[in-house]
């Protein structure tokens, strides 16, 4: 019997596949996995016939698709959602990259990222907190950045992918506080994984030393020990792959 979810947003991305086969692997929690295309999954839930994994396909990340997805959730079972991952994130793509200096900086790229890496988790926190309202408690995990930080950055550059985090950064503890007066169930982080071995940080990693490069399946080890270990505390975290805190 199915006490307790897991809600995985942004599923496809390495990292969230991660968590995924960690969780699926190791607990008889139930798994809810939302992404444009959940087809990598097809073999956790389907060709195994694993009643424990669902996956809900997202048209896009607006408000009325983020609306139908939690309905959705509804449908599958009534267990209590005590975890939600939020994956979903954007530095660079075919269009983006990040910028070396200002005269890089671009108006429609900013929009970009900055929809992707701050407004899309916000509205998603913005839609779920009604639903987990009572006694159940829920920690929700954005993933952020170190280079969200203001009064870490001693380097520069990156603009729009920096200051969509520290949007997001800001917004997750502007909630906290909000959530510390009326849900006093729900935890609010935000995770800053180190430098992971995915795409998005393929165009990087030549000048990163060895054992400073993790595996998708570390940070997804790390990051379910650091959720398991963290207080309901009425405040935000803001936390690195070894679970200390960054400086906002």
């Amino acid at each position: 019997m199915i006490t307790q979810q897991t809600l995985i947003i942004g599923a496809n991305s390495d990292i969230a596949k991660a968590l995924a086969l960690k969780i699926t692997a190791s607990e008889t929690a139930g798994v809810i996995l939302i992404s444009r295309d959940v087809s990598v999954y097809d073999s956790l839930y389907r060709d195994n016939n694993n009643s424990h994994v669902h996956a809900i396909t997202i048209k896009d990340y607006q408000s009325q698709s983020i609306e139908q997805a939690i309905t959705d959730i509804s449908t599958f079972n009534h267990a209590p959602i005590t975890r939600i991952f939020i994956c979903n994130g954007i530095l660079h793509n075919k269009h983006i990259k990040p910028e070396k200096r200002i005269e890089d900086f671009d108006v429609e790229s900013f929009n970009q990222v900055m929809a992707s890496n701050a407004l899309t988790p916000m509205l998603w926190i913005q839609k779920l907190i009604p639903t987990l309202t009572g006694k159940s408690p829920c920690k929700i995990v954005v993933f952020s950045a170190r280079v969200g930080s203001i009064s870490d950055n001693r380097l520069g550059g990156w603009y729009s992918y920096r200051a969509s985090k520290a949007a997001l950064n800001m917004m997750l503890k502007t909630a906290a506080i909000e959530v510390a007066r009326r849900d006093k169930n729900i935890k609010l982080i935000a995770f800053h994984p180190g430098t992971t071995d995915t795409p998005l940080s393929k165009p990087f990693q030549k000048n990163v030393p060895e054992n400073k490069l993790f595996t998708c399946d570390f940070v997804a080890s790390q990051l379910l020990t650091i959720v398991e270990n963290s207080s309901y505390d009425q405040t935000a975290s803001y936390l690195d792959w070894q679970g200390k805190s960054i400086n906002w």
